[in-house]
């Protein structure tokens, strides 16, 4: 392994050091007549290329030694241009003033074009902090847009056009980041990696991205941590919890960081479900990010994040009600026992990047990531189930009257896993005329120690359940049954696994023109290979390609569109969830799952009502063979470890953003898709994740007579999933669904600072930013919504009852956030 990374290394400096040229450098903040910053001004001279922050802070590297133009333009502003000509690693400081264009009305939608012309979503950081949500953050808002869907709300895990949670990609500042192998609920997540307090950018793709994304099915996540170039500080508190951000740069510019803090507790939300509880989480960590960057062509970037969730849950009782009018039923849980899980993350990544010259950047990422999870649990529950008395003015009225079906059932797990994970990647951008092409090698290695010991025991009726699979006649109580006596469910493993990759990618990039069209053409290919070893473990070594392109097209007419078509291939090589199977063996030799996407897009910019508007629509179909077939328990997943199924996804994605309330942005989104499985040449069957019509709202307003008061709405509507089936059962005989999933979460908002700009100078509120105080209501119309079905036999008539899992219902929440 040492040798690997030494290659790394001087293949890194070898490059670097080979090819040096002569730049400068110009900076400055960027400001409108107001003097106030001003975001995504577009800085061009030569092929270089930048944009301003939020805080109008912009540096671009320009040739040295020659006359240089330097062109400022923003679409709501006039265009700027500078000429400069500045010496070798000459700083030059340049503060424009952008005027307005005086013939525009209201905001205008900032359209990347790269962003339009690779099928990418860009999702502004200030409306992430201000849609109201139970997990707040950026899934919140990816819950929202079409072929995305999550029927847990605890949940910071997300399934999109079909796939399951772990096939996604998620990257912040081209780093890689995982989650924790063994949650098995949303509530137990606590908070997702991503601290919403320090981003600048969120790019999403849900499909047919390009080679130089990694090796997922289904979605890439790209997050963008801002580089401070000043300090700022903001704070929030709430009945869920609390976050604290701070920010600062040294007058050079040349260092800065920002560290986060947050803490979350759940409580309001797991007290509003049916299950009465004594619960205690405590959800906490913190995340820094530190930039230094000595002359103008090296920066080195530091990001760490350090997490600690304990969730200790001891149920008390549960009566869910089901069934119809005519025939109403219950569950009616006692429980014992408790729940004690841990979760410790450390996670820490180093990123250099070289500019060796004007058209050659080279970066070198390094990256750890170790977990330590702990799922202690031993819980007894007494259950009856019957017939419910829903007789008004009876004296049992909301009881069970008629016992179907009484029994026990006591759950036991003592789990530990030990998971470090380090990467070394190295990365090459090059622009030579028209082309860019883009390169990179990375190496893993992943080692896993893995403590499996779970058992469940069933007692219905007086007499202990066997698992299905021990076949073995019972005509109890008629005659004593004199088998063995074992678990419903055993699962006893011991495993120590190591995982070595390298994988690369290599892909071209061109603009250009067909007549008096613009065009855009991309191709690229991946390569992946890895070997599982370990304890009993001699797993073969396994390669995937993966070849995929693009090709985009703006015609030249008097609307603004854009087409696009994506086609590519797809593999997920195993990881070690993936390898494990239902009896808690690893299984060395699974398969990478393979995808073929197709997808075709069109991209719409208008004004209507004299303000601007995008329709994005795409059609997509999804090809997949040596299918890891799985069952999902909340976010629990499961594989089957085998690559016995194939697999299709189908469907249709519409959204529609613009400002419907002048000043603000919202979108409608719509969404229908179809997927199943055949498994072992049985025939197509839903998928765990077939959902099949998604709507989703985010919509913001304000109080026309009181501007200061906000409203903020993001409702999802997604008809029900597929319910699963009972242990050991076959899925193929259990194809019922859960009832649709409906919820609106409501936040209203009153801006303190909202008139700042009128106020004198010494005015207390002229030190923030932003102080608002917020009332939010998550669940706004009370529905019950389903996730998963507990399983309960009746031992009469031998018929299974899935009984709903009823997440949360209305919870009220306070929030005082405040920006300095």
């Amino acid at each position: 392994m040492k040798t690997k990374y030494s290659l790394f290394a001087i293949l890194f400096f070898f490059v670097g050091f080979s090819a040096i040229a002569q730049t400068a450098r110009i900076k400055g903040v960027i400001l409108d007549e107001n003097n106030q910053p001003v975001q995504d001004v577009d800085v061009r001279a030569g092929g270089e290329k930048t944009n301003s922050d939020e805080t109008g802070f912009y540096i671009l590297n320009v040739p040295a030694n020659k006359k240089v133009m330097v062109v400022f333009s923003h679409v709501s502003n006039k265009k700027t241009t500078v000429e400069v000509e500045l010496k070798p690693n000459e700083d030059l400081e340049f503060n424009p003033v952008l005027n307005k264009k005086f013939e525009e009305i209201g905001a205008v939608i900032i359209v990347d074009s790269r962003k339009r012309v690779e099928g990418i979503t860009n999702i502004a950081p200030q409306d992430i902090k201000l849609i109201p949500g139970a997990n707040a953050g950026v899934e919140n808002l990816l819950k929202t847009l079409p072929g995305v869907n999550n029927n847990s709300e605890l949940s910071s895990g997300y399934n999109v056009r079909g796939g399951n949670y772990d096939e996604n990609l998620v990257y912040v500042n081209e780093i890689e980041v995982y989650r924790p192998f063994l949650i098995r609920s949303g509530q137990q997540e606590g908070l997702s990696f991503t601290n919403t307090d320090m981003i600048q950018n969120v790019d999403f793709s849900a499909g047919g991205f390009q080679a130089k994304y990694g090796d997922k099915l289904s979605s890439v996540l790209d997050i963008t941590y801002r580089t401070p170039r000043k300090f700022g500080a903001s704070l929030e508190a709430s009945l869920l919890g609390g976050a604290l951000m701070v920010e600062s740069a040294s007058k050079d510019q040349k260092w800065a960081g920002i560290v986060g803090l947050r803490y979350r507790d759940n409580s309001l939300f797991v007290n509003s479900q049916e299950t009465e509880t004594n619960f205690k989480p405590t959800f906490a960590d913190v995340q820094t990010y530190v930039t230094f960057t000595p002359n103008n062509k090296w920066q080195f970037a530091f990001l760490g994040n350090i997490s600690q969730n304990k969730y200790n849950y001891e149920p008390l009782t549960r009566q869910t009600n089901f069934g119809t009018i005519d025939d109403p039923k219950a569950l009616l849980v006692f429980y014992e026992g408790q729940e004690k899980d841990r979760y410790d993350t450390f996670f820490g990544a180093l990123k250099t990047t070289y500019q060796v010259n004007e058209n050659f950047t080279l970066k070198l990422i390094a990256s750890a990531y170790h977990t330590l999870e702990k799922e202690y649990f031993d819980i007894q529950s007494n259950y009856s189930f019957g017939e419910l008395d829903t007789n008004i003015g009876s004296d049992t009225v909301g009881d069970i009257v008629f016992t179907q079906e009484a029994g026990s059932q006591l759950n036991h797990a003592r789990n530990d896993l030990d998971a470090l994970i380090v990467n070394a990647e190295l990365k090459g951008f090059h622009n030579i005329n028209e082309n860019k092409i883009e390169w990179g090698f990375k190496y893993t290695r992943e080692d896993i120690r893995d403590r499996v010991v779970e058992w469940e025991v069933i007692d219905s009726a007086g007499f202990s359940l066997n698992p299905p699979i021990i076949d073995v006649p019972r005509d109890q109580p008629y005659n004593p049954y004199l088998g063995p006596l074992v678990p419903f469910q055993n699962v006893r493993a011991m495993n120590f696994t190591k995982i070595d990759r390298l994988s690369g990618y290599v892909q071209w990039s061109k603009k250009s023109e067909i007549g008096s069209h613009d065009v855009w053409y991309n191709l690229g290919v991946r390569a992946h290979n890895w070997q599982v070893s370990g304890d009993n473990l001699d797993g073969k070594s396994q390669t995937t390609f993966s070849p995929r392109g693009q090709f985009a097209i703006k015609p030249d007419w008097e609307s603004d569109m854009v087409f696009r078509l994506s086609v590519g291939m797809y593999h997920q090589p195993p990881f070690y969830r993936e390898l494990r199977g239902a009896d808690g063996m690893v299984n060395p030799n699974v398969k990478a799952q393979q995808s073929i996407h197709y997808v075709l897009s069109n991209d719409y910019s208008f004004q209507m009502w004299e303000r601007p508007f995008k329709l994005v629509t795409e059609a997509y179909y999804k090809s997949m063979s040596d299918v890891n077939t799985y069952t999902l328990d909340n976010v629990r997943i499961r594989y089957s470890a085998n690559n016995d199924a194939k697999a299709f996804a189908s469907g249709f994605d519409a959204r529609l953003n613009g400002e419907f309330v002048p000043g603000t942005e919202s979108w409608f989104s719509f969404g229908y898709m179809k997927t199943e499985e055949n498994i072992n040449d049985r025939g197509y069957i839903a998928r765990p994740t077939d959902q099949r019509l998604k709507f989703g709202i985010l919509f913001q307003d304000y109080v026309k007579n009181i501007p200061s008061l906000k409203l903020y709405l993001n409702l999802v509507y997604n008809t029900g999933l597929p319910g699963g089936s009972p242990s050991y059962a076959d899925p193929y005989q259990y194809q019922s669904r859960l009832r649709d999933y409906r919820r609106a979460d409501v936040g209203f908002s009153y801006v303190f600072t909202e008139n700042n700009k009128s106020r004198p100078e010494e005015h207390w509120l002229k030190k923030f930013k932003d102080l608002s105080l917020g009332l939010e209501i998550f669940n706004l119309f009370n529905n019950q919504n389903a996730i998963t079905n507990t399983w309960v036999r009746d031992v009469y008539t031998k018929v299974q009852y899935g009984i709903p899992n009823y997440m949360t219902t209305r919870v009220f929440n306070v929030k005082l956030t405040a920006k300095l």
